[in-house]
């Protein structure tokens, strides 16, 4: 980017962000504005300078909502932060002593505190082992993109003075990424902003600096460095803005999905019977993961929408005079979401929902293409549980045929499906459903004792009611085991 083209740019935005311009900005949040002039009068009385820096002033521009507040203070970042909180009542203060840094969790806005620093790095570690005090245009080096390297002075008697000095106003108005520093440096002090160049791309929509992809190119292999739980969280970060494909496209073209995401990586170039899909089976699922950013916020339908065709490529075999198929790859990619959750350190729980979605992604493609019967719809919802909407959700954002005649059938036939659901009365009974007749009561009337059977018979009253051989009522599952508790026992 030949940034001198933009000097006469510059120029008119500071005009059009002048101090006085600025403050009136920064008044339009009202709460707000008064932490910030609270925390520049205490900087005022300690003799530290205080300024608001990153994400803040980024946003504020942007007209985005205030999160948090990252400060940078001349001086003991520890000691304003401890200040900070006793002023506004709060007795817990999370520091970090080597790196000068403290987190208040005030509400409703967290505040983060650090001293003006530069920073060293070692070749084999994203955490800095020479640091030094610092003034705010030496602290601003150190950040990792232009718009994120600009901070807002909140003294008194300089309140709403704005410090850019790598033009990140410009790089804002332009709605592009670029480091402060070159990007060879930038990236290999901390590879993990290699992943928020890919976060911050999607999330704001930002084109990334063609410099900056090569230095990720070239630097891709120390992310290697990073610790998986950092990765993971700014993976589920562009899973979570509006077009994740932005940032996943990114990890892709830098080389860096095959280390984070190989599973993913490797469906690139990958064909598969175009019919209903891409041809591609990575630009199908990327389209997937955003069609499901369309119709939901849930980032962990998100994730579902990214795994649902992972074990396409293992189970991809081309059969003469029918093309590209991949039988099982519902069950097998249920097993293959076990093993990525323990390498990304995913939750019990996030593991469990993306091994559900997957193993149930084709169940009602299905039933869309047949005759619906009130039993197998019973089924899908039982085996989906709570999961049923996010199911169907998962089943239309994976429908990618640019056909718009297919498309129409397709979303008729799921409209069909979705219509008989809510005509199943059992419904919400469905989402955790079992026999009405407790274990209790089986033992007593078969005489037997806990264990397998007991649970085998609860098994076969389920499958009468789901079968609509019997209503599921108790007094209907008690006659059932009545009558066939001979048969049950051999």
């Amino acid at each position: 980017m030949d940034r001198g083209n933009n000097h006469s740019n510059f120029e008119n935005l500071r005009v059009i962000f002048s101090m006085a311009n600025l403050t009136d900005l920064i008044k339009k949040n009202k709460e707000a504005t008064e932490i910030l002039e609270l925390l520049g009068k205490l900087g005022e009385k300690s003799g530290m300078d205080i300024y608001v820096v990153g994400g803040y002033v980024r946003d504020l521009f942007l007209g985005r909502p205030v999160k948090e507040f990252d400060l940078m203070v001349t001086g003991d970042g520890i000691k304003m932060a401890n200040l900070i909180a006793k002023k506004l009542g709060i007795n817990k203060v999370v520091t970090f002593e080597k790196f000068d840094t403290a987190h208040i969790p005030s509400n409703p806005y967290p505040i983060e505190v650090t001293g003006g620093r530069t920073e060293a790095y070692e070749k084999d570690s994203r955490n800095p082992h020479k640091i030094e005090p610092a003034d705010i245009q030496t602290d601003l080096r150190r950040r990792d993109f232009t718009v994120n390297a600009m901070a807002i002075n909140l003294m008194p008697t300089n309140f709403g003075e704005l410090i850019d000095p790598f033009q990140g106003i410009v790089d804002l108005q332009s709605k592009r990424l670029v480091t402060p520093l070159s990007p060879d440096e930038t990236f290999s002090d901390d590879p993990l902003r290699m992943m928020r160049a890919a976060y911050f791309s999607s999330e704001l929509n930002f084109e990334l600096d063609d410099k900056c992809l090569k230095a990720m190119a070239k630097q891709s292999e120390r992310i290697s460095i990073v610790s998986q739980e950092r990765i993971t969280t700014e993976l589920m970060k562009v899973l979570a803005s509006p077009i994740p494909s932005i940032g996943l496209r990114i990890l892709q073209s830098a080389g860096l999905l095959k280390f984070v995401f190989p599973e993913i990586d490797i469906m690139v170039g990958l064909e598969q019977t175009s019919k209903w899909h891409h041809k591609d089976i990575y630009t199908h699922t990327l389209q997937v993961v955003d069609n499901a950013a369309a119709l939901s916020e849930k980032p962990e339908l998100r994730f579902a929408a990214l795994v649902h065709d992972i074990a396409k490529p293992r189970t991809r075999r081309l059969v003469k005079n029918k093309g590209y198929t991949f039988h099982g790859h519902d069950e097998i990619g249920a097993r293959m979401v076990d093993k990525m959750a323990r390498r990304m350190k995913l939750s019990n729980h996030l593991k469990d929902y993306l091994q559900k979605l997957t193993r149930l992604h084709l169940r009602p493609i299905a039933l869309a293409q047949k005759n619906v019967t009130d039993s197998a719809v019973r089924r899908l919802m039982v085996a989906a549980g709570e999961e049923i909407d996010d199911l169907m959700k998962l089943c239309r954002a994976d429908i990618t045929s640019q056909n718009p005649k297919l498309v129409e059938k397709y979303m008729g036939n799921f409209e069909r499906v979705e219509e008989r659901m809510r005509n199943v009365q059992e419904r919400d009974a469905m989402k955790a459903f079992q026999s009405p007749v407790r274990g209790e009561e089986i033992m007593k009337i078969c005489d037997l004792k806990e264990g397998k059977v007991v649970g085998k018979i609860k098994k076969e009253i389920e499958s009468a009611i789901l079968n609509g051989e019997i209503e599921n009522s108790h007094e209907a599952a008690m006659d059932y085991l009545l009558q066939k508790k001979d048969k049950l026992l051999f």
